[in-house]
């Protein structure tokens, strides 16, 4: 399994402050000794992630509250599969049920979008890659999402790896002068340089960065870029980028890039359609 964020627990603490207020008023018309059981049930078919987020929900609210799982993250679901039983005191699991669920359902959905681009490209050697569009506040979750998904992270945010776009480029004169830079400025950081045609291709291989991402090639200038890279001894890994669809996708990872980076993962996200059916018992 992918490595859990560091901040998933102020994630969780956020999410359930914008929520609680004041308090559950609802919830307190409940009688304290009130008991519940339940499961929570995915409506569609999908990829599961997000299960320590709905933990850590319930964990914060009251540790007596079970949940007892039926899936892994990363796991393939079916339409009316159950995600997880749960049991505890009423009053805490009807307070936590929309957080958690509001995470289980955007994480899902983004590690269900990236098994899809994945398993389009799947035998052509290319990787799936996200990017910095992210939901603010929940990035290093939705980027373990993606990487339950099968896909791959892009940089974390502008502190791990260098990206030279047109505006760096115009500031600092050239293409050349920018990676130069970037060398000077930020040893040991991967840099990677944006180009838009073929001729700027040629002057940044020259300046041999890490990686250069190829944004809105045509697949015949895809294709040329590969073999560019190929004839100067592949000095630079390079990444497809702009308007990939999961229709174009796996020929775009044809022309022999080593990556696709898809901003859909993480922004045009459709949550999975998930629901917690709940039972009360005794006290």
């Amino acid at each position: 399994m992918p490595e859990l964020p560091a901040n998933l627990g102020g994630q969780v603490e956020a999410a359930l402050r914008e929520d609680l207020g004041s308090g559950d008023v609802t919830a307190a018309l409940v009688p304290a000794a009130q008991q519940v059981r339940g499961a929570a049930v995915t409506r569609e078919g999908g990829i599961l992630c997000g299960r320590a987020w709905a933990d850590e929900t319930f964990r914060r609210l009251d540790g007596r509250v079970r949940l007892d799982w039926h899936a892994d993250d990363g796991a393939r679901l079916e339409p009316a599969q159950i995600l997880f039983d749960i049991s505890g005191p009423a009053r805490a699991v009807l307070t936590g049920e929309r957080t958690a669920l509001n995470f289980l359902q955007l994480l899902s959905a983004t590690a269900t979008v990236t098994r899809s681009f994945v398993d389009a490209v799947a035998g052509t050697g290319c990787r799936i890659l996200d990017t910095r569009k992210t939901l603010p506040g929940l990035r290093s979750a939705q980027k373990y999402a993606v990487r339950c998904g099968g896909g791959d992270n892009h940089r974390m945010g502008l502190y791990d790896r260098v990206l030279i776009k047109e505006n760096h480029i115009a500031a600092a004169g050239s293409i050349t002068a920018a990676i130069a830079a970037a060398r000077s400025s930020a040893p040991g950081i991967t840099v990677e340089v944006e180009v838009e045609s073929l001729t700027e291709l040629e002057e940044a291989l020259s300046a041999k960065p890490d990686v250069v991402m190829l944004d809105e090639f045509s697949l015949q200038d895809l294709q040329a870029a590969v073999t560019v890279n190929r004839a100067r001894g592949r000095h630079a890994k390079l990444e497809a980028s702009g308007s990939v669809t999961l229709e174009s996708v796996r020929a775009i990872a044809a022309t022999g890039v080593d990556y696709v980076s898809v901003g859909s993962l993480t922004k045009h996200v459709r949550a999975l359609d998930l629901s917690m059916r709940l039972s009360f018992g005794g006290s």
